[in-house]
């Protein structure tokens, strides 16, 4: 009993592609994914920054457990790279976590271009799109894989700022469902993530602010906003052998954001 509990979370000998990771979410994620043993490629537009995240997790774990690759979700000609140099480093991909996402505008969809609304869905469900086909074929010939969406509560209210952002996660969701009927045979399991107000550059607007920050949060259950590592452990859950009978399903994680919104 004590060994497969001490097995259950452990990822040694996977290989995983996280994007969006040179920060946030992204990189908590990363790091706890290299920590419970898997080897990590950290994905963002900036190689500097991945290369900072990539060296501090190789220094915190001992071995040469990261890897940095710069890729621009928008193009699918860098998505294929990104699979590319991930087999050429650590081989076939088991785990990928799709969290780099985008939000170019802020106000009423009345109001949002043309060129904003593409530039949402080509970052927030088409690079996922391609990305989880692109390594699929990959993770049937090993068995069995995971792939993660990093989706938001976004998905699940409207939003007078950023409705088109909700609009995608809310895509991602049927995604994911959509993907976990497609490849269940295969073994490979798709689900999502759901995130509530983390404190992320990303949300930043939200918590900047020390005297917004406490408005908002202490309407919260929990009374607080999240931390990058809040969203970590459920990655390693859905990556592990701890979520292997979980797939097409989502996970939120949002302080009691939604559960207790009659009080905001």
């Amino acid at each position: 009993m004590s060994d497969f509990a001490n097995t259950l979370f452990d990822l040694s000998g996977k290989t995983a592609i996280v994007t969006g990771a040179s920060r946030g979410i992204g990189e908590a994620i990363a790091r706890r994914l290299a920590q419970h043993g898997a080897d990590v490629v950290v994905s963002s537009r900036k190689i500097e920054a991945c290369q900072e995240v990539a060296d501090a997790i190789n220094e915190a774990e001992g071995r040469e457990a990261a890897f940095a690759v710069a890729c621009n979700i928008s193009h699918r000609e860098h998505l294929q790279q990104l699979v590319d140099a991930t087999n050429e480093k650590f081989g076939d991909v088991d785990i990928l976590v799709a969290n780099a996402a985008v939000n170019p505008a802020f106000g009423p969809s009345k109001d949002i271009t043309e060129e904003q609304i593409d530039k949402i869905f080509d970052c927030n469900i088409k690079a996922n799109h391609f990305l989880s086909h692109m390594v699929a074929p990959q993770m049937k010939k090993r068995g069995g894989g995971a792939i993660i969406i990093i989706s938001s509560i976004s998905a699940f209210v409207g939003n007078p700022g950023i409705g088109m952002y909700g609009v995608s996660k809310a895509a991602d969701l049927q995604m994911a469902r959509n993907l976990a009927v497609e490849y269940g045979p295969d073994k490979i399991r798709i689900n999502c993530i759901a995130p509530g107000i983390v404190k992320t550059y990303f949300a930043e607007a939200l918590w900047k602010d020390p005297k917004t920050e406490e408005f908002i949060a202490g309407k919260l259950p929990l009374r607080r906003f999240g931390e990058p590592d809040d969203i970590a452990g459920a990655a390693v859950f859905l990556a592990s052998d701890a979520g292997k009978w979980m797939t097409g399903q989502h996970i939120t994680i949002d302080g009691g954001t939604l559960v207790g919104m009659g009080g905001m």
